[in-house]
């Protein structure tokens, strides 16, 4: 499985509602789609990221880093301060 997939922002936001636990139905409501674009982007993303079910689907997302779920995998890039940035930059 490789990291370097593209997944479409909307694909990325159901990737995080299936790791989150919510049902096909479930995500079609809450993004106020029908089941079935839901279900095709499933299909559609399950074939991109080459994982047969949403359990592997939610393995690889997190090995990946695409979504964080209770704070596991949730890494945030430290800001530069004002003086960082002004600074010259390290050998």
């Amino acid at each position: 499985m490789e990291p370097w997939i593209t997944l479409s922002d909307r694909e990325l936001q159901i990737v995080e509602l299936v790791a989150s636990g919510l049902t096909n139905q479930e995500i079609a409501e809450k993004l106020e789609i029908s089941k079935r674009t839901v279900d095709n982007h499933i299909s559609n993303i399950l074939t991109k990221t080459k994982t047969d079910n949403r359990v592997s689907l939610v393995r690889w997302a997190l090995q990946w880093g695409k979504v964080c779920l209770d704070q596991v995998n949730c890494c945030t890039l430290p800001r530069l301060t004002s003086v960082e940035s002004d600074s010259d930059p390290m050998p």
